[in-house]
């Protein structure tokens, strides 16, 4: 049995001098674009500031319990998490039944797919001003239904509270669903043939099939997938502004906590305040993202360690 090869300390330096300059640029934008920005934004927070020169009224942590103390605030937090939960329920289940006939040999795969994916690479505001002049109450949506003959059905779309949030979930959902599809697609296609041949022998159908077999091994792919639509969903912005505009989203229902900070922040010109809304979107983005991690994320990413990174892992569990 050979001896273990050891390493020199000039080979470890020589290792971590590589390692740095491989990563140096990326860790400087990183922490110059990223991580600055968020400790000024913590710090511009305590004050009372017009966005002009050095702030200077300090205020403490009044702009955060204003923030709190402010029913539209709160209702802007509950509507992000309301289009957090309807966007899994919406989004994933259709993504899933798309991916499974994509997957299957039929006549214009390609032509569908290229369907299904070309809206998510429509640009923000060439959606929402197209779906705003279609939703609106003279808007072409209404008019169709005037001449079909079913002026019954004619609503306001985008500004009934009861159905705005509604409107903007379709919205939504035929914003995002190619992106959800062609990484269900992809999960789906890295699934060994074999599996689906031996379950077919032993009788299983289509659908049972998909039960214990797509479904199971798909897992990773669509608890990635629920990861980023979560994160999409607390920081949603663009649309609910270009389609509500800045005065109708919080009357409608629709306003997200990217869009209070936004109207009070930068409209009102109280960039403090407009900070401390900021931080708090971030903490409220850092907390749910580390509680998914570590609930439902962790036996993926353990899952994925070798070696020994995956040996002190295990030794830190017992």
């Amino acid at each position: 049995m050979p001896a273990p090869v050891r390493r020199t300390p000039r080979a470890d330096w020589r290792k971590r001098g590589e390692i740095a300059l491989l990563s140096g640029p990326a860790l400087l934008l990183f922490l110059g674009f990223v991580i600055f920005p968020v400790l000024m934004a913590g710090f511009y927070g305590f004050f009372k500031w017009n966005g002009y020169g050095w702030p200077t009224e300090f205020v403490g942590l009044n702009n955060y319990v204003l923030m709190w103390q402010d029913e539209t605030f709160r209702a802007a937090v509950s509507h992000n998490f309301i289009i957090v939960v309807l966007s899994l329920v919406m989004q994933g289940p259709i993504a899933i039944l798309f991916a499974l006939l994509l997957n299957q040999k039929i006549r214009g795969q390609s032509l569908i797919r290229v369907l299904i994916f070309t809206p998510y690479v429509i640009a923000e505001v060439v959606v929402g001003i197209g779906w705003s002049l279609m939703l609106q109450d003279a808007g072409a949506l209404n008019s169709l239904l005037e001449k079909m003959g079913l002026g019954a059905w004619q609503q306001s779309w985008i500004a009934d509270p009861a159905i705005a949030i509604w409107s903007l979930m379709i919205i939504l959902t035929w914003k995002y669903l190619g992106f959800a599809v062609i990484l269900m697609l992809a999960g789906m296609q890295s699934i060994p043939e074999e599996l689906y041949e031996a379950a077919a022998i032993d009788g299983a159908g289509f659908w049972k099939m998909q039960w214990s077999i797509t479904l199971p091994l798909l897992g990773p792919t669509i608890r990635i997938w629920a990861f980023l639509s979560i994160i999409g969903a607390l920081q949603l912005f663009d649309l609910v502004n270009i389609i509500w505009g800045q005065y109708i989203a919080s009357t409608a229902g629709t306003s997200t906590m990217a869009t209070y900070m936004y109207q009070n922040g930068h409209l009102a010109g109280n960039y403090g305040f407009g900070n401390a809304v900021a931080v708090m979107l971030f903490l409220i983005s850092l907390v749910v993202a580390l509680v998914y991690q570590r609930l439902v994320l962790r036996r993926d990413t353990e899952g994925a360690l070798t070696g020994p990174a995956r040996g002190k892992r295990r030794k830190g569990r017992k």
